[in-house]
């Protein structure tokens, strides 16, 4: 009897370190689970902060950094801006730029004001009734600034732009990728409102709109879409600069 009541204590404590090391193995798996999510999401969000986020539209996006680059913060623009644009064949208009409904885009059209990027470039597409598009220094619809921003319109998680593409309102080009636009933009000639949501309206020609209803007047022959839209003679910006108030 003494040696089974030994026996029963002995597999008992035996059972009770079991269970122990079976307890603490969980909370050292656990441990381990919890660390490494943490570094994943460390990962994620700790190297670069975009200016952009896919929200309700509320608490606009005001600074851009990326950490990682090693660039110091930027504090994105956030009153309108006027843009002037002085044709090759002497004409003018001025744009006003809105801030309040696509920030990121108009910050992006600035800055390449600024650069001079869009001295000497032209209106490669002109469609009666429709719209003119430029911005693209190949004059082919496919360049860009080599520079993309997310689309800041309602069908891609910002609701926060509201602008709708009536005559004179400047809106940015892109291909089907929502996020692809980068220095290309269009003029609309006539109330456009089919596009609202999809494309980020982010400004309106606020003097000289006939300078634009004068490129309808340039020859132009069909380009691959079956539009008559190409000019036959460019139609250039000569210098495009920031109004100083």
């Amino acid at each position: 009897m003494a040696n089974n009541k030994n026996s029963n204590k002995k597999a008992t404590a035996r059972k009770k370190k079991a269970s122990g090391g079976a307890v603490w193995g969980t909370v050292a798996a656990v441990a381990v689970i919890v660390l490494v999510c943490a570094v994943l999401v460390i990962g994620i969000t700790g190297g670069k902060k975009t200016s952009f986020t896919s929200s309700n539209g509320e608490n606009p996006v005001t600074e851009s950094t990326n950490k990682a680059d090693g660039k110091e913060d930027k504090t994105m623009i956030q009153e309108n801006v006027k843009v002037a644009v002085e044709m090759e064949n002497g004409g003018e208009f001025v744009l006003e730029l809105y801030p309040e409904y696509a920030p990121q885009t108009v910050q992006n059209f600035v800055d390449l004001v600024t650069d001079g990027f869009y001295d000497g470039v032209g209106f490669h597409r002109v469609v009666e009734g429709f719209m003119a598009q430029g911005g693209d220094p190949e004059g082919t619809g496919m360049g860009g600034s080599g520079v993309e921003i997310p689309g800041e319109f309602a069908a891609n998680g910002f609701a926060q732009n509201t602008l709708s593409h009536t005559r004179g309102v400047i809106s940015m080009a892109r291909s089907q990728d929502p996020d692809s636009a980068s220095s290309q933009f269009f003029i609309c000639y006539d109330d456009v409102s089919f596009l609202d949501g999809n494309y980020a309206a982010f400004g309106k020609v606020i003097e000289g709109m006939e300078v634009v209803d004068a490129f309808l007047d340039v020859e132009r022959s069909y380009n691959s879409m079956g539009e008559l839209a190409s000019p036959v003679k460019p139609i250039t910006m000569k210098k495009v600069t920031i109004v100083e108030d």
